[in-house]
């Protein structure tokens, strides 16, 4: 499982500082970059966001200390139908991808969180599928404030992103707004045990593809990820020191009629310590419909997907990812 090279040079820079400071003569030239990000790699660095480092390193160290519970803490909170919960060892196994026959579960430990909602939400009293309550720990003091401030820097940060990608689009800047007024996020933190080795076809996380629009990957002190480039090798992309790793999932290429890249990845962890990551999900309101893209048909590049709502896609993309899932409804 080598992997081939580690130059920064092949993941590009997007340098949003200027941008969220007000400067709207930055967006044409940020549209170019995310374009090229796109349609060559499906992966870049965001540089000058304005999430606090002391945040997410409050984020990470609150990731270490849920998982240094004892397993049945932990699964008093256990992953439920609406994914929401503690993910234990072994509990995901990425059948959605087209680069690799993933046969073992990735070895790895999660716990999930999606858009704080209260009792009388119409979601939770109807019940929809992926819309319910979260699940916080008990006997961890301050864990739940620190991932819900984390939480709502990234959605604040995410929602001044989307403009870049409508004029990456050769779309208006406030094209998606109100398909992200109330978006659909999900926090994940995970644990990856270290391993001196893997058996065949094993990982920390198996080669998969994302499942949504934008997927914020904060910098980690112990490296793991690596990237399936378009010629088919892998490159083990570096953690850069304050800069998010970006890409975009398979809702995003759908949308755009795989003009731009949803990019196989997948982890390793032979650092020798544990390893942690707290990846930010962020996507449209469920019930938006997905249609192909105005800027990305035409009469000899007709739509190749059928329309469907994200909703339906995210059902779809758990039911055949998480044990869990399988096991309660039919594929």
């Amino acid at each position: 499982m080598s992997l081939n090279g580690t130059s920064t040079d092949t993941i590009p820079f997007l340098d949003v500082a200027a941008w969220l400071a007000g400067d709207r003569s930055a967006l044409p030239g940020l549209g170019r970059t995310l374009r090229h990000a796109f349609e060559h790699v499906g992966f870049y660095y965001l540089r000058g966001h304005d999430v606090p480092q002391a945040l997410i390193d409050a984020t990470f160290a609150e990731a270490a200390r849920f998982h240094a519970q004892p397993l049945e803490k932990k699964l008093e909170v256990k992953i439920n139908d609406h994914n929401i919960g503690y993910m234990p060892m072994g509990g995901s196994l990425a059948r959605t991808s087209k680069i690799n026959n993933n046969t073992k579960p990735s070895v790895n430990e999660a716990i999930f969180f999606r858009r704080e909602r209260t009792p009388d939400d119409p979601d939770v009293i109807a019940g929809t599928k992926l819309r319910g309550l979260n699940q916080w720990p008990a006997d961890l003091p301050g864990f739940r404030d620190t991932v819900l401030a984390y939480m709502a820097a990234m959605e604040s940060l995410c929602k001044r992103l989307v403009p870049i990608y409508a004029v990456a689009l050769d779309l208006p800047p406030d094209y998606f707004d109100t398909m992200f007024a109330k978006p659909n996020m999900i926090q994940r933190l995970s644990h990856y045990p270290p391993r001196a080795s893997y058996d065949d076809n094993e990982f920390s996380i198996a080669p998969h593809t994302d499942s949504g629009f934008m997927t914020l990957l904060a910098p980690s002190a112990v490296p793991g990820l690596a990237i399936r480039l378009p010629d088919g090798t892998w490159f083990d992309a570096p953690s850069i020191p304050g800069c998010f790793t970006v890409n975009g999932g398979d809702i995003l290429k759908r949308w755009t009629n795989d003009r731009f890249l949803s990019t196989p990845h997948r982890a390793l962890n032979v650092s020798g310590i544990d390893r942690y990551a707290i990846p930010f999900f962020f996507d449209t309101h469920p019930d938006t419909l997905l249609t192909c893209l105005p800027t990305c048909q035409s009469a000899d590049n007709p739509p190749k997907y059928e329309p469907v709502t994200y909703h339906d896609y995210a059902v779809w993309y758990a039911t055949r990812n998480y044990v869990h899932q399988s096991k309660e409804t039919p594929a």
